[in-house]
């Protein structure tokens, strides 16, 4: 079975402040068919694994479901989310634009004691933007050379950060962030037929490490969330490796599956797998 031709992520509306390892722009279409395939719009969607939040601000922002809840554990990456949600996006914003970028104010800046939420968000900001490849996990380094030779501004796009932290708090009554686990949210809301979940666990179940390298949340029980998966009374969408002992673990709930094309940060051409109850949707925008 033939997964296609990836995605080419540059037609997709950029809407995340991250940039994030195994971030899902890519998969953006895929979701848009997912989502207009079922029988009426969402009540919520859920984004139980949200890092970047792609998913569910597209979803929010083309009016996908009628609202949309981020779940993240990592405590930075919510500082974030909590800022820009919770009535501090406009100082963000205004933070970012100001601040004087060079490798010795970002060192300098990374290396303070964190205080307030807002200022904690920043600085997550700052280290996904000037690390190599967005990685925050520890052990990551700062960009040196960089894109032609640019160093740590290679990446930093203060106007184009502060108009997408404006975007996202102009629709922020349709999002809520909640700081937790999203296997145990996965389980609260099981039983709820009107939500439909968006599953894309920041780990790999396929033996590679990628995920102990790029996440600070990277132990996660594959079994465990397929299991949850199974009792959710609403539809999902999950995304994987394409590897054996995912499709095994897919095989043994009954769910179908489905490649899809994806580039990697090396633009080298990759399948993950699109996992759900049915994926018809999938083969027929294909077609």
């Amino acid at each position: 079975m033939l997964p296609g031709v990836a995605v080419n992520v540059a037609s997709v509306p950029q809407r995340s402040p991250f940039r994030y390892p195994g971030g899902k722009t890519w998969l953006v279409p895929q979701v848009r068919a997912w989502l207009g395939s079922l029988a009426r719009r969402p009540r919520r969607l859920i984004e139980p694994f949200a890092g970047g939040g792609i998913v569910g601000l597209t979803a929010a922002f083309e009016a996908l479901a009628d609202s949309v809840v981020l779940v993240e554990l990592d405590e930075d990456v919510a500082a974030v989310w909590q800022t820009i949600l919770n009535g501090d996006a406009q100082w963000l914003a205004e933070r970012i634009v100001r601040f004087e970028l060079t490798a010795e104010s970002a060192r300098r800046e990374l290396a303070r004691r964190r205080t307030s939420t807002r200022q904690r968000a920043f600085r997550t900001l700052l280290k996904n933007r000037v690390h190599h490849g967005g990685i925050m996990a520890r052990g990551s380094r700062m960009i040196r050379r960089g894109e032609a030779g640019k160093g740590v501004a290679s990446r930093w796009y203060p106007e184009t950060l502060k108009r997408r932290i404006l975007c996202i708090d102009a629709i922020r009554e349709k999002i809520e962030f909640v700081e937790a686990d999203g296997m145990k949210m996965i389980q609260q809301r099981a039983g709820d037929a009107d939500c439909v979940f968006f599953i894309d666990p920041p780990y790999t179940a396929s033996g590679k490490k990628a995920g102990r390298r790029l996440y600070a949340h990277f132990d996660l029980d594959h079994a465990r969330l397929f299991e949850l998966a199974a009792a959710l009374r609403g539809d999902f969408l999950m995304t994987y490796d394409n590897s054996p002992g995912v499709l095994e673990l897919a095989r043994r709930h009954g769910f179908d599956c489905e490649p899809v094309a994806m580039k990697n940060a090396h633009h080298a051409e990759l399948t993950e797998l699109l996992i759900g109850r049915n994926l018809d949707w999938a083969r027929r925008a294909r077609a």
